[in-house]
């Protein structure tokens, strides 16, 4: 009778399990998975920077349903047809204005408001309420890279923040792995502690300063202030995945991702880091 990995045991075999990181994840399949989607913006936005807005309506869509499958496990739902809808048309239209992007997000509120009517009158107000939190978190926040993009060298502002992103990610999950021995907010992400937040900034420090003078033709300094504020952003936005996720009782939004679980649990640090990125560009640029 074996006893080593792969080998037969009171002859039933025993399955050789993928090496999965400190993180809980398969770390092959996740490195995989990453490395084709940095490889598939990088190509975008060297080569068609104007489709870019396509992978975010498709992103946009493709996020919100993860989110509405999620929670219909546990009896709550979405106005789905209204989010979807005005989802895309939040995109599609930052191509042209903020303002005509910020109108419609306001008539998805209120077309959310009207559909759910068709319902019963139990958990109205709940169900409303996380349609609006969903049309803001999703598309609204997605909307803003579409926003950089049509800007003046808006490929390499778009670059910046995804950039900014990716360090905080890398560092955080380095030094995270390396040293990290004090949890940030046990309650909501155990695994995440301040040695890896340390790895963060220093990562996004090195990376705003970088593409602030590569990219931007910017002051470091500039970069250096981006870059920090944008990990804070970042990590914040990762945690409040993780709220939501623990509040639905959930390990991730969805399985489309090897290695990283749903599409949502890719977006949950770039959503919100977007927003910001799209400001502290318009102010420092």
């Amino acid at each position: 009778m074996g006893t080593g990995d792969g080998q037969s045991t009171g002859g039933a075999a025993v399955p050789i399990q993928p090496p999965e990181s400190r993180a809980g994840r398969n770390l092959p399949a996740a490195v995989a998975v990453g490395g084709t989607l940095a490889a598939l913006v990088i190509c975008t936005l060297i080569f068609f920077p104007h489709v870019w807005i396509l992978i975010v309506a498709v992103a946009v869509a493709t996020a919100t349903w993860e989110i509405h499958t999620a929670l219909r496990k546990i009896g709550a739902q979405i106005s789905l047809l209204p989010v979807l809808a005005g989802g895309q048309a939040m995109v599609w239209l930052a191509w042209y204005r903020a303002e005509a992007t910020l109108a419609a997000f306001v008539l998805t509120v209120l077309a959310c408001m009207v559909w759910r009517l068709r319902g019963t009158t139990a958990n109205y107000l709940r169900d409303t309420g996380i349609s609006v939190f969903v049309a803001a978190w999703v598309p609204l926040f997605a909307a803003t890279s579409v926003l950089l993009v049509v800007q003046d060298n808006g490929a390499a502002r778009v670059a910046t923040l995804m950039i900014a992103v990716a360090c905080s990610d890398i560092g955080g999950y380095a030094l995270g792995a390396l040293l990290g021995k004090h949890p940030m907010v046990p309650r909501i992400s155990p695994k995440k502690s301040w040695e890896g937040f340390a790895g963060s900034m220093l990562a996004g420090l090195v990376g705003g300063a970088l593409t602030f003078w590569l990219l931007l033709d910017a002051s470091p300094i500039k970069g250096l202030l981006f870059g920090a504020v944008l990990v804070v952003v970042a990590t914040v936005g990762d945690l409040i995945e993780s709220e939501v996720k623990r509040d639905l009782g959930i390990k991730d939004m969805g399985s489309m991702l090897p290695g990283h679980g749903g599409l949502m649990d890719r977006l949950d640090s770039v959503l919100p880091s977007a927003v910001v990125a799209w400001l502290l560009l318009s102010l420092l640029i």
